[in-house]
């Protein structure tokens, strides 16, 4: 079954633009740009939000751009041939090689796991993972994180309040410092988890109440 994907870059903090919108702190080397063609190539399909849709349009048309090396060359072929499935409630139309969705995210993913094809499925977007990540649908995160902490902004991972059990299954460091980190969902822990935690004794689901409110408390 095709994997749903969740990648992006992030600071040590955990988010992926800073408190004032800016993120040019990712701007990749050409080491770290080469690493994002190659994963690019294991996609088969690509969801995006509004948002991420409308900043990654340049690249339709970047083969124009005169100033463009080969490796940028390189990635502008790979992103216009890329199917693309955008979610948005306000585009009437999109371009390229990109369609509207037609449902909700959890039907579009259902329909193109089931769908023959290779590649991975990923997700752009912080808003739109948090969903996916809310419905249980994503099964990798993938982060590239920049020694740089930013104090705010728009969080990489989604602020939901369970947890979800992940095995570190690839990692490299840049020479840039950068690190990639590549998490799988271990969901068959998760549930063994759950079902070993189900109905605990009196004294222990009390004790657990206790901490859960001096967290809450700060305490």
């Amino acid at each position: 079954m095709r994997s749903v994907t969740y990648s992006m870059g992030v600071s040590l903090d955990g988010y992926i633009v800073g408190p004032d919108g800016g993120f040019a702190w990712t701007e990749p080397d050409e080491e770290i740009f080469r690493s994002w063609i190659d994963r690019t190539r294991e996609v088969g399909v690509h969801l995006l939000g509004r948002r991420l849709y409308e900043t990654m349009l340049y690249w339709e048309t970047a083969d124009q751009d005169p100033s463009l090396d080969d490796s940028k060359l390189e990635w502008a072929a790979l992103w216009t041939r890329l199917p693309k499935v955008v979610f948005s409630t306000t585009l009437s139309a999109v371009e390229g090689n990109a369609r509207l969705a037609s449902g909700g995210l959890a039907e579009e993913i259902e329909r193109l796991r089931a769908e023959p094809g290779e590649g991975d499925i990923a997700i752009g977007g912080a808003t739109l993972a948090a969903e996916a990540a809310a419905l249980g649908l994503i099964d990798e995160f993938r982060t590239l994180v920049h020694p740089v902490l930013v104090g705010g902004g728009i969080p990489y991972f989604p602020r939901h309040e369970r947890r979800v059990d992940l095995e570190l299954v690839e990692t490299r460091t840049f020479g840039s410092q950068v690190v990639y980190l590549r998490h799988r969902v271990t969901r068959q822990a998760h549930s063994r988890n759950a079902a070993a935690s189900h109905d605990p004794p009196d004294s222990l689901s009390g004790a657990r109440g206790q901490d859960r409110r001096r967290t809450r408390n700060g305490t």
